[in-house]
């Protein structure tokens, strides 16, 4: 037997399960599931492609890396920047005296 005590202890979640029902999903709860699904697929097949074209391995093992150094590069200055603003909006800015 559930008392008044213990009802008022229950979240949402807890009443709705104690009758039979459970609370109805958000779509981002569907939504992204699906979309992280289809991005790791995209990123398989673009890298099935790599490994795939018609080119000599000394060919295709340069362009990889050749980009994945570019990447490397877009990555370091990024986070230089992004450093550099924190350090920015970190510092008190000097106050004048009038």
């Amino acid at each position: 037997m559930v008392n008044l005590n213990t009802l008022k202890k229950m979240d949402k979640d807890d009443l709705l399960n104690l009758i039979g029902l459970e609370t109805r999903r958000d779509t981002t709860e569907t939504l992204l599931p699906v979309l992280g699904a289809f991005a790791a697929g995209i990123l398989v097949g673009a890298g099935l492609g790599l490994l795939l074209a018609p080119k000599p391995g000394n060919q295709l093992r340069d362009d990889l890396k050749q980009r994945l150094a570019s990447g490397q590069e877009y990555l370091n200055n990024t986070v230089g920047r992004v450093s550099e603003t924190i350090q920015q909006q970190g510092t008190p800015s000097p106050t004048r005296n009038t």
